[in-house]
């Protein structure tokens, strides 16, 4: 992520985090201290914590994004609709993003039932004040469904696939890999990507 800044990429990276690591004491620290030391803006990254998770230690997620928050860090929930989560608690959460599960958008263009259930999450997010990402984006239709209803961001391999640090800095300087799109030139110098 430094390296990134240092050339001119700005842009959220986003890590994963476990129902263990939520418990441990010092996770806040720890990430806090590995950015002061790499000079890595807070607001750079995004910790994601699935649905099924949150609500697996309520108090320790509770308190360890409330403590990631105050440090600036982005939080989102991730793989939401596949647990059974409280709303009342996922309106506690101090998470300013919902990322809805691919399982949802694979039939999205076929079905009436996930179009349903898309809308409605969109809605209930942003009722939260929460930002919307669409996981598992494969097809133009789903990206236009997507696009009709209101959802903030998209990825999926319609976008790209993954690929590794390198090619994705070679990506931002016009050298596009194959099977993907060319907005690349977003993610420079222009803040973080939407």
């Amino acid at each position: 992520m430094a390296q990134w800044a240092r050339d001119g990429l700005q842009m959220r990276v986003a890590i994963n985090l476990s129902v263990h690591q939520l418990r441990e004491p010092d996770l806040v620290s720890r990430i806090e201290s590995a950015m002061e030391r790499n000079g890595v803006k807070s607001s750079h990254l995004l910790c994601e914590i699935t649905e099924s998770v949150a609500m697996q230690d309520i108090a320790a997620t509770q308190r360890t994004l409330d403590e990631l928050g105050k440090i600036g860090v982005y939080l989102s929930i991730d793989d939401f609709g596949t647990g059974y989560s409280s709303l009342s608690y996922l309106r506690q959460l101090p998470a300013r993003q919902l990322k809805i599960d691919r399982t949802f958008i694979a039939d999205l263009d076929s079905s009436d039932d996930a179009k349903a259930v898309v809308d409605g999450v969109v809605r209930l997010a942003h009722a939260l004040g929460l930002r919307v990402v669409a996981e598992g984006v494969e097809t133009s239709s789903q990206r236009d469904i997507l696009l009709g209803l209101g959802c903030d961001e998209l990825q999926g391999y319609f976008f790209a696939h993954p690929m590794s640090a390198d090619k994705l800095l070679a990506w931002t300087h016009g050298h596009k890999p194959k099977g993907t799109l060319d907005f690349a030139q977003s993610l420079m110098h222009h803040g973080i990507a939407a």
